[in-house]
């Protein structure tokens, strides 16, 4: 691990929001960063008992506070409300997010929406009140997971495509603007990560996936949690970057 240098002291309190946070890459990015020793807000939108379950967890293991809400990130009410309970912020990790397939003309304008919402409109809304939290020490990380498909795109997942392109795009400008006042803003493109966002394809389509993989294999959610924590101690020029991690797959 390089030489920590978050503007904290390493005796100061550190405090994360970690969006959709239940399960999956959520989950594991939650659990690096309360090893790290970071008092964690954890969000998500339906699994309640997954989310309490793991913020009782976390805090017994890791000496932390962790409070979790249930919430619609992509709902921009629901974030205010969250966010009137965050006193403090130094890391946010923009990781709700939904898929859809399904060919274009067959979605619904609802459907749409949805993937909208919760994939790109939430880091909107996240980040807008997380800045003036970080504005007060000059320092902060916005970290958004995205995709690989928002470098590309993929069939029958073009809401799913836009909304991460969105998403790549809204980091590399707001690093722009946030860079004169010590505020780091990086994405994390995805590949195909074992979680359940995958389930819905079957083995075959599973197997043929790895077999165009270069590393052979399928991602770990430890492993983007892991890139998180690497992006949390590089060094604070670093920032504006969609950083590929698909095991050389694009």
């Amino acid at each position: 691990m390089p030489e920590k240098n978050l503007s904290s002291a390493a005796n100061t309190a550190k405090y994360a929001l970690v969006t959709g946070a239940s399960r999956g890459i959520g989950r594991a990015i939650a659990e690096r960063l309360a090893k790290e020793g970071f008092h964690l807000y954890l969000t998500c939108r339906q699994s309640a008992d997954l989310l309490s379950s793991l913020a009782n967890d976390l805090a017994d293991r890791y000496h932390i506070s962790c409070l979790p809400f249930v919430a619609d990130m992509g709902n921009p009410s629901d974030v205010e409300k969250v966010f009137r309970q965050i006193p403090s912020l130094n890391i946010l990790v923009n990781n709700a997010g939904i898929s859809y397939i399904g060919l274009l003309h067959e979605m619904s304008v609802d459907d749409w929406q949805n993937v909208m919402h919760t994939n790109l409109d939430a880091v909107f809304y996240t980040s807008r009140l997380a800045i003036p939290l970080m504005l007060h020490s000059h320092s902060g990380k916005i970290i958004n997971i995205s995709s690989v498909w928002g470098n590309v795109g993929a069939s029958m997942e073009a809401a799913y495509s836009a909304s991460k392109g969105g998403v790549n795009s809204f980091t590399r400008a707001l690093a722009r603007e946030l860079a004169p006042s010590g505020i780091q803003v990086n994405a994390i493109a995805c590949g195909v990560i074992d979680t359940d966002m995958n389930k819905c394809f079957s083995n075959e389509e599973m197997e043929a996936l790895r077999q165009e993989i270069p590393a052979d294999r399928i991602g770990q959610s430890t492993e983007v949690a892991e890139m998180v924590v690497s992006l949390l101690y590089a060094p604070d020029y670093l920032t504006g970057q969609v950083i590929g991690l698909d095991g050389g797959w694009m």
